[in-house]
Parts: structure tokens; sequence; C-alpha cells
């Protein structure tokens, strides 16, 4: 048994000795050629340790790099919410001053939700009939119309946009006064159609297109657009006119409720004329 445990460990006991004693005669013997291989034997150990050290010191550099991303990534964040308050800030402070230049009761409200990119688009806003909100108000904002108020619940009312192929406006062309029915031809978001405007009137690009007052629902003089494009084809007494209007669905964040209630009579009178 003893000899079995020798046999393989002496392999072992043998290296250990000789590395005693190859350290033992590094550190005694002071002769040229000794030192020369202590020598010899730090300039190999100092490259092996500055490699190893670079290695530490470019791992630690990846490291402080990570660090270094992420915090700009944060800060990046920080800088853009802060921008987006301001501007938000600016936004709400433009159309406070807005309400207060109309004679018309008015509501904020944010808008929550967008239903956008098909035919019938829609939004939400954070207003309902616990704000007076009404089915039929109509939504605007500084810069122009918005939609009109179809489903309202306790604190939220949905609104048919004006890029929906069901709206449709009374609209005025300034200054000369020509009257037509805006609508959206499902299309461009961006165009907007004039129809039932006669050829002979002079309508130019860049007129403003605003509401006429002709309905149930906007107040009069509420800017839809602004003329884009006219053009008088043959063989129809119609002008086809396009506008683009002046407040982009996609970039609308607050608005408006007009909590001006439609008259019955006119309701009930338009509702005879749909039948």
């Amino acid at each position: 048994m003893i000899r079995s445990t020798w046999s393989r460990l002496q392999d072992w006991v043998a290296l250990g000795v000789c590395l005693v004693l190859s350290f033992g005669v590094l550190v005694t013997r002071n002769q040229p050629a000794m030192m020369g291989l202590r020598a010899q034997s730090l300039e190999v150990t100092a490259w092996v340790e500055s490699k190893i050290s670079w290695a530490g010191r470019f791992l630690g550099a990846l490291g402080e790099n990570e660090r270094l991303r992420l915090e700009n990534i944060e800060l990046a964040a920080e800088a853009a919410r802060a921008r987006e308050s301001v501007q938000e800030n600016t936004r709400l402070r433009q159309m406070l001053g807005f309400r207060d230049t109309l004679d018309v009761p008015l509501k904020l409200a944010r808008i929550v939700g967008k239903d956008l990119g098909q035919q019938q688009n829609f939004f939400t806003i954070n207003a309902g009939s616990d704000d007076s909100v009404k089915v039929g108000m109509a939504v605007l904002d500084e810069r122009g119309i918005l939609g009109k108020v179809v489903l309202v619940s306790p604190r939220y009312a949905r609104v048919m946009a004006y890029l929906n192929t069901d709206f449709r406006v009374p609209a005025r062309v300034l200054p000369i006064g020509a009257e037509g029915i805006v609508r959206w031809d499902g299309r461009r978001a961006d165009r907007l159609v004039l129809d039932n405007v006669s050829r002979t009137e002079p309508v130019r690009r860049d007129m403003i297109v605003v509401t006429s007052g002709i309905s149930s629902v906007f107040p009069p003089g509420f800017p839809i657009g602004r003329v884009v494009e006219v053009q008088a084809r043959a063989g129809r007494n119609a002008l086809d006119i396009e506008i683009g209007p002046t407040s982009p669905i996609n970039r609308a964040r607050f608005c408006f409720v007009v909590l001006t209630e439609r008259d019955a009579e006119l309701v009930e009178l338009d509702g005879r004329e749909a039948d």
C-alpha cells in the first residue's frame, strides 16, 4: 500500500525539491551568470506582468465605456423629457391665450389615444359627460378644427377626426367669401377637398378656408386649412380645390371642446334631411 502511494507521489515530490533548490540557488548565488539569469528572468516576468496589466486596463476601460454609454443614454433621455416638457408648457400657454380671445365656452382636454392610418380615423380625449361634453360638439385647437364628438362616457369622449371619409363641414374661402363643403377623400393625410365652389369664383393658392357657420356643429370663423391647389376642369361647373389642414392630426396633443349645445330644432331638421 505504502509503495503504491509513493509511486504516485514521487514525481511531484521530485518536482517540489527541484523548485526549492532552484529558488535557493537563484537567491543565494551572486555569480555573474546567476545574476544575468535572474535579470533575464525579471525581464521576462516584467513583460508578462505588463501584458497582464494591459489586459486588465483594457477590460477596465471597456467596463468604464459601457458605464459612460449608459449614463449618456440616460442623460439624453432626461434632456429629451425636459425639452418635451418645455414644448408642452409653451403649447398650453398658447392654447390658454387662444381661449381667452374667444367668446364661446371651451373645455381644454388632452388627446389620450389616436386610431389613425385608415379611412375612418378617430381619437380619444380625457373629457366626457362629467365635463359637460356631449355628442356633436366641435373639437379644435388654436390652429384649427380637429373633428367632432361622436361618443361620450363620464370621463372620456371619442372624436371623429376630419381625416374621416364621413366627415363634412361647411366652409368659406377668405377673403372672397365663396362657400363649399370640406371633406376628406381618404388619400393624403395632408390634403382635404373643398367641393361645390363655382368655377367662376376667383379662388387662388394660399387663401384661407374657415368654417362658414352654416352648421349645427362648428361656429363660424374657425380655420380649416389653406388652399394649395385649384383646377378648373373642362365640363365641370365646380372647381377642384385641395386645401392643406392648418392643424395636423398627427401632431395634436391637446384640444378644446366647444361646449355650445346644438340647437335641437336644427338637429331635428338635419336628421330629417339626412333621412
